[in-house]
């Protein structure tokens, strides 16, 4: 019997920093936001994970617009334009 209350004490000590370093490896749900000065217009570049997933084009003169990933490369198109937002999902692959 003290074998067992032995090992169940040291699994109470090993598991709650398994558990800390479990939370530090999560996926973060806010998004990162470069800014940048491109000329005459302000550029904000979101990224999760490192994965660059829209960008909002803030030109000085005139109405903001986003930029969303039209597909699985880097191809971009106004999020303005629903009618051009095309779902392109790889469902099958041989």
């Amino acid at each position: 019997m003290g074998t067992l209350n032995r090992l169940v004490l040291a699994a109470l000590l090993v598991c709650p920093p398994l558990a800390a370093l479990a939370e530090d490896d999560a996926v973060t749900p806010e998004p990162d936001v470069t800014i940048r000065q491109e000329g005459d217009k302000t550029v904000q570049e979101y990224r999760v994970n490192g994965f660059l997933y829209a960008i909002k084009v803030t030109p000085k003169h005139g109405k903001p617009y986003f930029l969303v990933r039209a597909d699985g490369d880097s191809n971009f198109i106004r999020s303005d334009n629903p009618d051009m937002l095309i779902p392109q999902w790889e469902i099958f692959s041989w």
